[in-house]
């Protein structure tokens, strides 16, 4: 697995910074394109739903469950 690649981008108005290796980024991308929407638009969402968890946890989380989701409907 690569290392932490650190990303700036827009959320509800405000510049923030994430980091994520590669391989999260390429899922989180799929899951968007697989949507229908852009990543920004996939982000802001798992950013308003987050709690109190950061945000890079946060979509590590979402990648997981969504995969794990795929892979139950699959057997």
């Amino acid at each position: 697995m690569n290392p932490e690649r650190k990303r700036s981008l827009s959320i509800a108005g405000h510049r923030t910074s994430v980091s994520l290796e590669d391989e999260f980024w390429n899922a989180l991308k799929e899951i968007a394109a697989g949507e229908g929407r852009s990543l920004a638009a996939l982000i802001a969402e798992i950013d308003t739903a987050r709690g109190d968890i950061n945000l890079s946890a946060a979509l590590r989380l979402h990648t997981l469950a969504h995969f794990r989701r795929l892979a139950e409907s699959s057997t």
